[in-house]
């Protein structure tokens, strides 16, 4: 991690879903902004998500992922159990859950509950991790940019799981993280920061999501500080063309494995 500058004046409030990596990415950040509040929603209902899957990529696309999902994923997930611990305690990511006093609890970033939320915390910026699409009423329902850490290089890999894409398409120098201000579309807003990491023969899809995370978290830090400073420097998107990735089918992990790409 960065050592921490100065983080300027105002209330940060981490917008995110309830989940292990918004637990990370508060404990990074509550020492460095005294006050942090966090806004959570619940996942989105298994049956929701599938339909939606299924609408936008096709019944043969989703059986595929879920056979990834099911079959592989959680071997790899064993496998990479010890890797991930040691990712965790070299970048001094906390995995332990928020405190209580310190979460407002919404049905959806979308809701009415979640824009009352905010109003009334009144943030100077917004965190965003691990959220369903964010909607154009909440982006504007305070003034406060919304940041967001991004598992991926924009914006050639929007979407979900961009360092896994970025090595098995043979771009390792593509495998990182964006920190970029959230508009509505998906993972399409202005880039303030990116960073690479370096894949080891122990790390997997298991445990790529953890290094997305310690390279990206110190950057991300130091954008929420020059926001509160009202310095934020916004740079261009790299010269990349944009596409926006998903889950990968049993199939497209098959065919990875064949280079050495877990």
């Amino acid at each position: 991690m960065s050592a921490p500058g100065p983080a300027g004046t105002g209330r940060v409030v981490l917008l995110g879903g309830d989940g292990e990596s918004t637990r990370i990415v508060y404990h990074a950040l509550a020492p460095r902004f005294p006050g942090l509040a966090v806004v959570l929603e619940p996942p989105v209902p298994r049956r929701q998500l599938l339909s939606r899957r299924v609408r936008k990529l096709g019944l043969a696309t989703v059986a595929g992922q879920l056979l990834f999902m099911a079959g592989v994923l959680p071997r790899l997930r064993r496998a990479g159990a010890a890797r991930v611990d040691e990712i965790c305690r070299a970048h001094g990511l906390d995995r332990a859950p928020v405190p209580e006093d310190r979460v407002h609890r919404v049905p959806s970033v979308n809701a009415g509950e979640a824009r009352e939320a905010l109003r009334r915390l009144e943030p100077a910026v917004v965190v965003v991790n691990g959220t369903r699409i964010i909607g154009r009423q909440t982006l504007r329902a305070v003034s406060a940019p919304f940041i967001n850490l991004h598992a991926g290089i924009t914006p050639l890999y929007r979407g979900v799981h961009g360092g896994w894409w970025a090595l098995s398409e043979g771009r390792p120098e593509l495998a990182g993280s964006t920190v970029h201000l959230v508009d509505e579309g998906v993972d399409t807003g202005t880039v303030l920061a990116q960073a690479s990491f370096t894949a080891g023969p122990a790390d997997s899809f298991a445990t790529y999501p953890y290094l997305h995370l310690a390279v990206g978290i110190p950057p991300l830090a130091d954008a929420v500080a020059a926001a509160l400073r009202g310095e934020l420097s916004p740079r261009p998107h790299p010269a990349l063309p944009s596409r926006l990735r998903t889950h990968p089918t049993l199939w497209q992990y098959a065919r990875t494995r064949l280079r050495n790409v877990r």
